[in-house]
């Protein structure tokens, strides 16, 4: 049974009521939209923001790809181009493109990356939108969701710790999400963070109460929890800051922890597309490696005549047979650690600490480590 707090008693929860217009913020591909979709809450795509192409090429591939309308029929490339040019799209997602870049763009790519915003309804770079460009707007027939799962990359060592105190950094983008709500004569109900836990750590923390005394200021009740996919049926090792803020007095909790009953193995597909399987120069090579100690040697590689590569099967060679684990060093009593068949592995610390990690059927979350590693 939850805990209650004294706002679960004094105020109301929360109800939606009327339909939803969902804004979405650093959109990315829509991973806020893909979670209402998959809890089958009906919704209307309302806006989006984001700048970085590749990004809104895959926000329209996922939730537009019945969309084929050619917006910028009517427009000759200049136009097309000057536009994009405006609008501040980037191409690595930490600075906008310049001219020179742009004009660089073939007629066909340009025309393109302008059909995806238009599509998706993409307000492209949060530092020029205003708050009249959400049109919020009917809010006693609608209920508006804004999502802002700002840029992390500033809030750990990975970015210097540069922080979020201020619009200079990428992860100081927040304050722009507050810019906008001063500007909104009617504001969404409901507003929603999702970002990496160091978002309060001992570092942030000053500039996390500041923003969330700023959303009181604003009319926000605010509720914030850690939480871990695996606590919530997913079988990885996620764990992420979620913020909800209500406008008014209203209570709100966060759902209680589920027994997690999936491993990775069974969220992985049966059938692969052939892309992701080795080529048989790379199966060769892999083979052909010279096996060293807590290095798995690659065996039994099957193939079938037309057919891609099976799996892989890992071991290593022990008194005449071989074994059905991997030995990923670590500084454990052995030597490492053994993974099996559905656990997830990372070794993306080898180099620099000479060991890695494994997780019991479970994925591991990418965690970006600075030096050019991720």
């Amino acid at each position: 049974m939850q805990e209650q707090t004294i706002f679960d008693l004094l105020y109301p929860k929360f109800k939606i009521d009327k339909p939803i217009r969902l804004i979405e913020l650093f959109s990315g591909y829509g991973s806020q939209a893909l979670a209402l979709k998959y809890l089958k809450v009906p919704f209307e795509h309302w806006k989006t923001c984001e700048w970085a192409v590749k990004s809104i090429q895959a926000y329209k591939d996922m939730h537009f790809y019945n969309d084929n309308n050619d917006y910028s029929a009517s427009f000759d490339i200049d136009y097309i181009k000057d536009y994009l040019f405006k609008k501040g799209i980037s191409s690595n997602y930490n600075e906008p493109m310049t001219k020179k870049q742009i004009d660089r763009m073939g007629e066909m790519y340009a025309r393109n990356v302008f059909n995806n915003i238009i599509a998706t309804h993409n307000l492209v770079n949060i530092s020029q939108v205003k708050g009249k460009d959400l049109e919020v707007k009917n809010t006693d027939i609608y209920i508006y969701i804004c999502t802002y799962s700002f840029p992390c990359q500033d809030l750990s060592l990975a970015g210097k710790g540069k922080g979020m105190s201020d619009t200079s950094t990428r992860s100081g983008l927040l304050w722009e999400v507050e810019r906008i709500l001063t500007e909104l004569d009617e504001k969404p109900q409901i507003l929603l963070m999702e970002n990496v836990p160091q978002v309060h750590s001992e570092d942030n923390k000053e500039d996390f109460k500041k923003w969330i005394m700023r959303l009181e200021e604003l009319g926000y009740s605010n509720y914030w929890q850690d939480l871990i996919a695996t606590d919530y049926g997913i079988p990885q090792t996620r764990n992420r800051c979620f913020m909800v803020s209500v406008l008014g007095d209203y209570s709100y909790s966060f759902p209680p922890k589920q027994e997690l009953k999936l491993k990775l193995k069974d969220m992985l597909e049966d059938n692969a597309p052939d892309k992701y399987y080795l080529s048989e120069k790379a199966v060769k090579g892999l083979i052909n490696q010279e096996s060293k100690e807590h290095q798995p040697s690659i065996i039994n590689v099957e193939k079938e005549p037309d057919k891609p590569f099976k799996t892989l099967t890992c071991g290593y060679k022990k008194q005449g047979h071989y074994e059905t684990y991997l030995k990923i060093i670590n500084a454990t009593k052995k030597g490492y650690l053994e993974a099996t068949d559905g656990d997830g592995i990372d070794i993306s610390t080898r180099m620099q600490y000479h060991r890695g990690t494994v997780q019991k059927g479970k994925s591991q979350t990418i965690t970006t480590m600075g030096g050019g590693r991720t």
